[in-house]
C-alpha cells in the first residue's frame, strides 16, 4: 500500500505535465531557403570558392607541366636514374602540396560558409524563441534536422508564425 501511494505521489506530478505541455514543430530547413539573406550568402561563398578553385587550376597546371616533362625525361634512356629520380621525388612532393591545399581550402570553404550563415541561423532561432514564447510552447522541435516518428493531424506548425516573423 505503501509503495502504491509513494508511486503515486512520484508520477502525478509528472502526469500534471505532460498536460501542459505544448509542442509544436517548424521547418527551418524551409525558412532558411526563404531567407534573402541565403541568396547573399550563397553567392559570396561562390565567390570565395571560385579564388580557391583559380589557385587550384594554376597549381595542377604547374603539377601537369612538371609531369609531361618527366615523362619525356624518363623516356629519354641518355638520363641518368639519379636526375629521373630526384625529378620523380619533385612530382610527388607537388601533388603532396595540391593535396594539403585542397585539404585547406575544403576547411577555409566550410569555415566560410559557417560564419556566412551564422547570422541567418541567429535571426531564425531568435524568431522561433519569440513564436515559442508568444505561443506559450513547450518545445519546438524542427522536423527538418531532428527525425521526429510521428506528428498527427493536430500537430501545430509554427513554420508559418516565424516566417511572419521574420517578414517571409
Amino acid at each position: 500500500m505503501k509503495k502504491t501511494l509513494l508511486t503515486l505521489l512520484i508520477v502525478a506530478p509528472l502526469c500534471l505535465m505532460a498536460q501542459t505541455a505544448k509542442i509544436a514543430h517548424v521547418d527551418v530547413k524551409a525558412i532558411y531557403n526563404a531567407m534573402p539573406e541565403k541568396s547573399q550568402a550563397q553567392d559570396q561563398l561562390r565567390a570565395f570558392s571560385q579564388q580557391y578553385q583559380a589557385e587550384y587550376n594554376t597549381v595542377q597546371e604547374e603539377f601537369n607541366k612538371k609531369f609531361a616533362d618527366y615523362q619525356t625525361l624518363a623516356a629519354d634512356a641518355a638520363t641518368p636514374a639519379t636526375i629521373k629520380e630526384r625529378r620523380m621525388h619533385e612530382i610527388q612532393e607537388s601533388d603532396h602540396k595540391i593535396q594539403q591545399f585542397l585539404n585547406k581550402a575544403e576547411a577555409d570553404i566550410a569555415a566560410k560558409e559557417k560564419e556566412l550563415n551564422a547570422p541567418i541561423m541567429k535571426k531564425i532561432n531568435d524568431a522561433i524563441k519569440a513564436v515559442g514564447t508568444e505561443g506559450g510552447y513547450t518545445y519546438i522541435l524542427d522536423i527538418s534536422t531532428t527525425p521526429v516518428a510521428y506528428y498527427g493531424p493536430n500537430a501545430i506548425d509554427v513554420t508559418p508564425l516565424v516566417k511572419a516573423k521574420l517578414g517571409l
